[in-house]
């Protein structure tokens, strides 16, 4: 994508969304090259001035997009919201069960008015007995297994990251695209779902499988039976933490030679890896003796002259200063925040003939552009000025706190 114009260059996208879910699909069509309009409710979304953990959702999910201040409680902030709507190829909303119905910009209504829209309603449950529920990222890791999986026995725990809000998604942004191809043959748009416990499903589906498989239900991650015998953390002689893995045996004999392990590499009965996983508990202390000899650094470059899987253990804020990240064209993008900070933050994950896309486009203040978007609607002068003064941003705390990027 060397050129400037992007895949989804001409796309127009309309946005109902907060928190994670529905933001991470309108940020990952503008990345690719849709003007995402984002429809929030005077004073902003809600999720700009969420605390702690919280606090880099909306700079992260909501960057690159324009903002417009709507009243849904009025009949005008309505009209203006249908409006922007009839120009729209799709539609994204997270919101609860029934409310886009009640205010009338549910896919039947709109649709009249724009036969050829994709309307991308995001849920926590897709059709079944749970379809009404409330659903939270949390919820569908307890209930779908995610943090069985994930904690020690008998101490569920959720992943680190919103893995089932962003994929969920990038499940949505996966099924739009699709929808878009068959709207180029029928030239009529569609309504599609993305379900948050039917993501958590897909994820733990090989766990799933190996039930059905074995009989034998899958253990958590940290008290499982390995399918490599050699897949671990193991601690540097500073203290420093490594994951060192040898997922065949072609890799199982490099790592006996790099740590001049001459009698692990000749035992018959670790030749292979399916021996070497029932043998775990024989030859896993010598090789944690050994690596105890090496400092971090030098642990790496053993690991990379050999061959091996590895990795340092980090924490997500020392990534700012990780080579890969920090000296790779592309992998983090500049950011202007409301309160003209710059914030750094990662790219999508995906190149195109070497480019990673998406820009530096801001985070708007509330309502940014709504006298923009009103204007190109042909709005008389006195209606925008009331849709403006509607938009008037309310002082609010800033959600720059933080690393801003050098």
């Amino acid at each position: 994508m060397t050129h400037d114009v992007k895949p989804l260059d001409g796309i127009r996208v309309v946005e109902f969304s907060h928190m994670v879910m529905g933001p991470s699909t309108g940020l990952v069509l503008a990345d690719l090259g849709a003007e995402v309009i984002k429809i929030e409710p005077p004073g902003g979304d809600k999720t700009r001035r969420l605390p702690g953990s919280g606090q880099g959702f909306f700079p992260m999910y909501s960057r690159n997009k324009r903002s417009v201040i709507a009243d849904l409680k009025t009949e005008e902030g309505l009209d203006f919201t249908r409006r922007i709507v009839s120009t729209a190829d799709v539609v994204t909303e997270n919101f609860r069960a029934g409310a886009m119905t009640a205010l009338g910009l549910d896919y039947p209504t709109l649709s009249r008015d724009n036969p050829r829209l994709v309307y991308c309603s995001l849920k926590g449950f897709l059709s079944g007995p749970y379809e009404d529920r409330a659903a939270l990222d949390e919820v569908v890791q307890m209930m779908g297994g995610l943090a069985y999986m994930t904690g020690k026995p008998g101490e569920p725990l959720r992943a680190g990251a919103s893995v089932n809000d962003v994929m969920g998604g990038m499940f949505a942004v996966i099924a739009i695209l699709a929808a878009l191809r068959e709207r180029d043959r029928t030239s009529r748009g569609s309504v599609i779902r993305s379900g948050l416990f039917e993501n958590n499903l897909f994820l733990v589906g090989q766990h799933m499988a190996q039930f059905a498989l074995s009989g034998q239900p899958a253990a958590p991650m940290p008290a499982r039976l390995s399918a490599w015998a050699v897949y671990d953390v193991f601690t540097t002689k500073d203290g420093e933490q490594v994951f060192v893995a040898a997922v065949s045996d072609g890799q199982w004999k490099a790592l006996c030679l790099a740590f001049g392990l001459d009698e692990l590499a000749q035992d018959p009965d670790l030749r292979t890896n399916a021996l070497r996983v029932g043998q775990r508990d024989k030859f896993l202390p010598i090789l944690r003796i050994a690596i105890a000899d090496y400092l971090a650094a030098e642990l790496l470059g053993v690991c990379q002259a050999a061959g091996l899987p590895y990795a340092p253990v980090r924490a997500p804020h020392e990534l700012y200063d990780d080579p890969h990240v920090s000296q790779s064209p592309g992998a983090m993008i500049d950011v202007q925040m409301p309160d003209g900070a710059t914030l750094a933050v990662p790219a999508l994950p995906v190149d195109f003939d070497g480019d990673r896309p998406g820009k530096g486009g801001p985070v708007e203040q509330p309502g940014a552009s709504t006298r923009q978007v009103a204007e190109q609607l042909g709005y008389p002068e006195a209606t925008v000025e009331r849709l403006v003064e509607v938009a008037v941003p309310h002082k609010e705390a800033s959600v720059t706190q933080g690393r801003n990027s050098q």
